[in-house]
């Protein structure tokens, strides 16, 4: 397991803020819950948080509603920043005429032989340069994201190397990142190498609201699908972990 101890952030270096993508997930709040224990919350707010969610007419949009919930449990500045319908077509989780896929064996085999219709165009890549913007407009250092690169339904943008090329476009296209003083933005993935099960229990450790999260991709009057690949990671995390999901038992 991943401790918060284990962290680069646990430096002697002065730190100076941070923006979080919040999805309202499960994987995004044990991220954002992560990044508060680094910074001393919820005894010590002196380093700033934003939390950052995207409204991009997804199926899934009670997200938003948890994401909110989320960040007012730490008592920090949350943005929603909402985008035209006509980005991110193509995809399962903003069109109304494709459907989620279900049941899909590969997340059980563990061979994903085509990238599912669950993958939304350039996502990743959108959300972390608007985090880009606001934390160098804020003169904040680093900006957290809670992609893995094990349960991630083959996304190419949860992979390592899409991080890796981000940070180097990071630094090449900031002034932070161009000033040589060191003091560049820093793209902190903390689940990165998890998988569901393990993320669970780092949730746990860092006190993280699991309680609140939504990982359906197709809910049904707000009740998880059950069969989305969402779901089915998030059960076979929680099976695996030996925890019931408290977001389900409190229901």
């Amino acid at each position: 397991m991943v401790s918060v101890k284990d962290s680069s952030l646990n430096s002697k270096s002065e730190k100076k803020g941070a923006v979080v993508l919040l999805s309202g997930g499960l994987d995004s709040t044990t991220c954002l819950y992560f990044a508060a224990k680094e910074f001393g919350y919820p005894k010590n707010k002196k380093l700033p948080i934003l939390a950052l969610s995207f409204d991009y007419s997804q199926k899934h949009k009670i997200e938003l509603i948890k994401s909110k919930k989320i960040a007012k449990t730490l008592g920090i500045k949350h943005v929603i920043q909402k985008l035209d319908p006509g980005f991110f077509l193509g995809s399962s989780l903003t069109e109304k005429k494709i459907k989620v896929r279900k049941n899909a064996k590969s997340l059980f085999s563990g061979i994903e032989e085509e990238i599912p219709n669950t993958y939304v165009p350039g996502r990743n890549i959108l959300f972390l340069s608007f985090a880009l913007s606001l934390a160098e407009g804020h003169g904040y250092d680093s900006i957290y994201i809670g992609v893995n690169a094990l349960d991630y339904s083959g996304y190419p943008d949860c992979r390592p190397e899409f991080i890796e090329s981000f940070q180097k476009m990071a630094n090449l296209g900031t002034k932070k990142g161009v000033s040589g003083d060191g003091d560049s933005i820093q793209i902190k993935t903390p689940l990165l190498h998890l998988g569901k099960k393990e993320i669970i229990e780092l949730g746990i450790q860092v006190d993280a609201p699991l309680h609140l999260t939504h990982s359906c991709y197709d809910p049904v009057r707000g009740k998880p699908c059950g069969k989305c690949d969402s779901c089915i990671l998030r059960a076979k995390g929680f099976l695996e972990a030996g925890i019931l999901d408290p977001a389900i038992s409190l229901r």
